[in-house]
């Protein structure tokens, strides 16, 4: 019975995006966990949903269809696997299109703006955290996971312990972060987390903490523009770009295990020249006092 009901949903077409309704729930227009965690073994029964072809397919287009399709990209894999590799099953070989996410340039933040943010930070360990996001170029994981023990003074060098992929690598710190960095632990003391919880401070502090205080900096200093913390990696990389960084410098100091992560930048930056091989203290560029 399962056999004939894969032969019957799972069909291909050419010129859309298609998914068996039985894979919804109830509600098909919201995709829950427990909607993504269906079972191909004991698959729930489909209803009648508006848009519902006679085999059985619910069709999607637009952004929708690609966001339900990315999310379910992951559970067809296990699933083609059991039915193949286990069952034998041929007919569950059939192919899958998934649509294409859409290539869109970020709205990059500027020098001033940067620094406008920064300031409209009324609280000097957020400040210093965004601060030292901005002049590392350390995505927010890797921000607030920093230890006091990470920091390399003499080397100007800061530890990146297991980030994205379980990597640790070596980030170059420039030399006004550092100076501001011992500032801030003269005052404060932290240990062992560099920017510890509050209300906690045997914890580091949480991302969406680190989320809302940048999200109500940049509201303060009056940015519209989209995006989250995350844009002061992307404008960390476009800065150094701006100052003629190398390439491959740039990769290394992102944590990026493909060129093509890093080149993207370039293509946000049409006039960008390659120039000297360092890197440039943007902190010391933003002149930010902590008044």
């Amino acid at each position: 019975m399962i056999e004939e009901k894969i032969d019957d949903t799972f069909t291909s077409t050419n010129d859309r995006c298609h998914v068996p309704a039985w894979l919804f729930t109830q509600n098909p227009q919201k995709l829950s966990r427990s909607s993504t965690g269906f079972s191909p073994l004991f698959p729930s029964t489909a209803g009648s949903y508006s848009g519902e072809s006679n085999t059985g397919l619910f069709y999607l287009s637009g952004t929708r269809a690609w966001a339900l399709w990315r999310k379910l990209q992951a559970k067809f894999k296990w699933p083609a696997f059991f039915y193949l590799q286990v069952l034998h099953w041929p007919q569950f070989d059939i192919p899958i299109e998934f649509p294409k996410k859409a290539q869109r340039i970020p709205e990059l933040l500027t020098r001033l703006e940067v620094r406008q943010i920064v300031q409209a930070c009324d609280n000097y360990k957020h400040r210093m955290m965004l601060l030292t996001c901005y002049g590392c170029g350390l995505r927010v994981s890797e921000l607030v996971a920093l230890k006091v023990r990470h920091i390399d003074g003499e080397r100007r060098q800061l530890r990146i312990d297991q980030g994205k992929g379980k990597k640790d690598r070596m980030v170059v710190t420039p030399a006004t972060l550092l100076d501001q960095l011992r500032d801030y632990w003269r005052r404060y003391r932290p240990d062992p987390w560099l920017f510890p919880n509050a209300n906690t401070p045997s914890l580091h502090l949480s991302i969406t903490t680190a989320q809302k205080m940048f999200t109500r900096a940049k509201t303060i200093a009056g940015i519209n523009k989209v995006g989250g913390i995350h844009s002061l990696r992307h404008a960390y990389a476009t800065h150094q770009l701006e100052n003629g960084i190398a390439i491959h410098r740039l990769q290394q100091q992102l944590g990026h295990n493909d060129l093509h992560s890093t080149l993207r930048y370039v293509h946000w930056l049409p006039n960008y020249q390659q120039g000297e091989d360092a890197f440039s203290d943007l902190v010391g560029q933003l002149e930010v006092t902590h008044d």
